[in-house]
């Protein structure tokens, strides 16, 4: 009995651990199937990949007046607001050289060639700022447009978007076979646009504007530089010269130190930008479910900002809102998080002081146009009318009058007029039509035709009245 419990034991145990080995069997093929299709160490080509962005580094003659006519378009596609010009300005620069050389410079040792590096992309940045400075200055344009807007408050975003554009840019350049991926990554990352948005805040003296997108563009290139080092360590180019690991090791202090310091700033934007976003949805949310009173419409809702509080103020046309109901109104903030929140129902004829007096008054003024557009409505849409039904009346007259010659050969001469009548009471617009007949005609026969034509040109014109008239525009 014991030999069989020890038996039925043993061979429990060699299943569990035939199950084990099985388990990590698949698991190991698991993770070889996985490492196989995402390994990028097969086919990376280090050699070439060196070169070639060694190659885009330096900055002179052709490089520079290319990046001068790139800045030129760039600064015209965002002074006109056009996002395909801007694309194809992107498309022409030859910034991405040095950046991606600082990368890698670093990542194989070169220092001669983070010196290249650093001076080329000082002669870029240089170049482009007085190029677009030069432009905003004496262009007659000089609004801010959306595009423009657009580059001048980064944030978190924008330092993701760098480091993955910069990573996919490095991937793809190191690869043999080329493909469109590093053109798709200077549109990504948006080097060209930020220094004309600078340029342009240098050129009108709008500094906040040069500040803004100066360090969007210094971004967009510490994080390509830091991409395309961590690229090239993890594919393990030949390094340039002999590593020295204390000084390998305080340069990577400082490039750490540097992404740190940068991120920061674009971190409290980021968080900010993030607390307004959910902020103003909490008051969207506030004003579509509560907000309502018949008779009246929101035409205006904006925010007031003090220092511990913020009015949320919300101009209203028609039917005034009692107070009652406004008080319910504000009880119902707390529900949407907005304790700090204070509601202020601007409405027509308010006696107020400040901004909300001048909206009041602009309000007053609004109701009065929108009551004299009203009336200015109804009058155009009468005359519309009136002009349908004498479209209705138009009729070709020649045609007619040869249609009537061949058919009533009697006739000497035939006239159509529409005239108007009124009884003093009434008014109305009535047909008349104007005969005169051959005299040999009889009359028997001119009242039989005349009968026949009256109910003919009631069908052709579909008229209800023709008054029929004899004509004495002839001597006898």
């Amino acid at each position: 009995m014991e030999k069989n419990e020890s038996s039925s034991g043993e061979k429990s145990e060699v299943n569990s651990t035939a199950s084990i080995r099985g388990f990590r069997l698949v698991i190991s093929l698991l993770l070889k199937s996985v490492w196989s299709i995402l390994n990028i160490t097969d086919n990376a080509q280090p050699e070439d990949t060196i070169r070639g962005i060694e190659r885009d580094i330096d900055f002179r003659g052709f490089n520079v007046w290319i990046l001068i006519l790139a800045i030129f378009i760039a600064s015209i596609g965002l002074n006109v607001n056009s996002t395909a010009v801007i694309i194809g300005a992107m498309l022409i620069s030859p910034l991405m050289g040095p950046i991606m050389g600082l990368g890698l410079s670093v990542g194989i040792s070169d220092w001669s060639m983070l010196k290249r590096s650093f001076r080329s992309l000082a002669i870029a940045v240089s170049v482009s700022l007085l190029t677009s400075s030069l432009y905003f200055a004496i262009t007659p344009l000089s609004d801010a447009q959306s595009e423009l807007l657009a580059r001048t408050s980064p944030n978190l975003l924008d330092v993701f978007i760098a480091f993955f554009g910069g990573l996919a840019g490095i991937l793809a350049g190191s690869r043999k076979e080329k493909n469109n991926v590093v053109p798709g990554v200077a549109i990504a990352t948006a080097l060209m646009p930020p220094l004309c948005t600078a340029g342009y805040g240098i050129g009108t003296g709008q500094w906040q504007f040069a500040i803004g997108a100066f360090y969007l563009f210094l971004i967009n290139s510490i994080f390509i530089s830091i991409s395309t080092f961590m690229v090239v360590r993890l594919l393990r180019f030949p390094a340039k010269e002999l590593a020295d690991s204390k000084k390998q090791k305080k340069l990577r202090g400082y490039i750490s130190l540097f992404a740190v310091i940068t991120m920061v700033p674009a971190v409290w934007v980021f968080y900010n930008t993030v607390v307004e976003s959910l902020y103003n949805r909490r008051i969207d949310a506030f004003v579509n479910e509560i907000v309502s009173y018949d008779g009246t419409e929101i035409v205006k809702k904006y925010l007031i900002q003090s220092d511990s509080l913020t009015t949320l103020n919300l101009v209203m046309l028609g039917e005034r809102v009692p107070e009652e109901i406004s008080n319910e109104w504000r009880s119902k903030l707390k529900l949407y998080e907005l304790g700090n929140t204070k509601l202020r129902i601007v409405q027509s004829g308010m006696e107020e002081l400040g901004e909300e007096g001048t909206t009041s008054k602009l309000l007053d003024f609004y109701t009065s146009a929108q009551q004299d557009m009203l009336t200015k409505d109804q009058k155009i849409n009468l005359l519309e009318a009136e002009i349908q039904v004498l479209k209705g009346k138009r009729l070709d007259f020649t045609k007619l009058s040869k249609e009537v010659e061949i058919n009533y050969p009697e006739l000497l001469s035939f006239n159509f007029a529409y005239n108007m009548h009124t009884d003093f009471i009434s008014t109305d617009t009535i047909p008349f039509l104007l005969l005169e007949w051959n005299p040999e005609t009889s009359i028997q026969h001119r009242t039989s035709r005349q009968k026949m034509l009256t109910q003919w040109m009631k069908a052709k014109l579909n008229l209800d009245t023709v008054v029929v008239l004899p004509w004495k525009g002839r001597k006898s």
